[in-house]
């Protein structure tokens, strides 16, 4: 694919981090073009370079192309609809606020969220590409009972589930259901977002509560491994999940500690290990440009993963696991690590774009 057929990229909330990584994640896409630019009002209306003026908080430079680009505001939803074929969302307002942008662009152009407010409407997707490709499937029904033309919505689920679902998963799919899980997340002071939390508040020190993350590690895993009937979304995963969340003074990548008991059938652990190897998804197969080969790397040392020697495998879309034995409450126990802002963020949703162009939705 060349540079005149590239995809026309839009990124709301260009000026926070996930919008930042988006910029910087962007740059050279084989498939994909950063056009257009927005932000709050007080930004619009100046070169991105000089809105982000003492701002720019991620790896490297401000590429030059984005550099030039005249930010807009994040509330002109029709200047968007004609400078990009799609947008990736990331701006910052309360739910309901994004809620109802989100579909005012949805609209006029496909969009690709990062935000909360729609990963739990029942007829829009909750995407991790390796886990559940199919669920694209409903966008035509999502189009047609909204009377969407050209737009739609699909979302990036929460990034503290992002470390330990995929395995999961890989075990589900390998034949061994899963019937209860027990979580404790480990998460990286960059997913409070920008500016963040206060540093003097996380020196020497753990915060036991992320407000609403447990709920949404708790709910979010069920739509995903759900299926479609009717047009919606339903759970037909009897899985019980118990998640405790906690921020930790790491700057990037979330850590779970992870056991769970399996519903039948208990594999070996050599064989545990010889799936998570195995494993490939769709991303995979498909050979998708920012997909991880492999997807998820096992770890052999007795102290891995950890957050700053695992979390930019595979240029920090691969989830890294490791410490895995049996439990004596449960049957196994596990670490698992991904890079929050990466594969929980940015990365993950331009995987999904890359889904989405290669299954004909773009």
């Amino acid at each position: 694919m060349n540079m005149k057929t590239k995809l026309r990229v839009g990124v709301l909330g260009a000026t926070g981090m996930v919008g930042q990584n988006y910029v910087r994640l962007l740059e050279n896409h084989p498939w994909f073009q950063v056009s257009y630019l927005s932000a709050s009002p007080q930004s619009a209306g100046k070169k991105y370079a000089k809105a982000m003026t003492g701002r720019w908080v991620v790896e490297g430079e401000i590429p030059e192309n984005a550099a030039n680009i005249i930010v807009n505001s994040v509330n002109d939803v029709e200047a968007a609809a004609k400078a990009c074929d799609f947008v990736f969302s990331a701006f910052n307002l309360d739910k309901e606020a994004v809620r109802n942008l989100e579909t005012q662009y949805a609209e006029n152009v496909p969009v690709i969220s990062n935000n909360s407010a729609h990963r739990l409407t029942e007829d829009i997707p909750l995407i991790i590409p390796e886990i559940n490709p199919h669920h694209l499937q409903i966008i035509p029904s999502q189009q047609r009972n909204r009377g969407w033309e050209k737009g739609f919505i699909i979302v990036k689920p929460n990034c503290s589930i992002q470390s330990f679902l995929p395995p999961v998963f890989a075990l589900i799919a390998a034949g061994y259901p899963v019937k209860s899980m027990a979580v404790t997340t480990l998460q990286a002071i960059s997913g409070a977002g920008y500016p963040g939390l206060d540093a003097l508040g996380m020196i020497d020190n753990v915060i036991p509560f992320i407000e609403g993350e447990e709920k949404k590690s708790e709910r979010e895993p069920l739509k995903i491994l759900g299926s479609i009937q009717d047009d919606k979304f339903v759970d037909l995963h009897s899985l019980v999940l118990s998640v405790s969340c906690n921020r930790v003074p790491v700057s990037h990548g979330h850590l779970a500690s992870v056991s769970l008991k399996f519903r039948e059938n208990k594999p070996t652990i050599q064989e545990i290990k010889n799936i998570w190897e195995s494993f490939e998804g769709v991303p995979q197969t498909l050979g998708l440009p920012s997909a991880p080969r492999p997807p998820i790397v096992v770890r052999k040392e007795i102290d891995r993963p950890q957050p700053a020697k695992d979390r930019d495998a595979g240029k920090g879309m691969a989830i890294s696991v490791g410490r895995l034995r049996e439990c004596p409450l449960l049957d196994i126990r596990f670490s698992a690590l991904s890079h929050n802002t990466i594969r929980g963020a940015a990365g993950g949703a331009i995987l999904s774009a890359e889904l989405l162009k290669a299954q004909g939705y773009l």
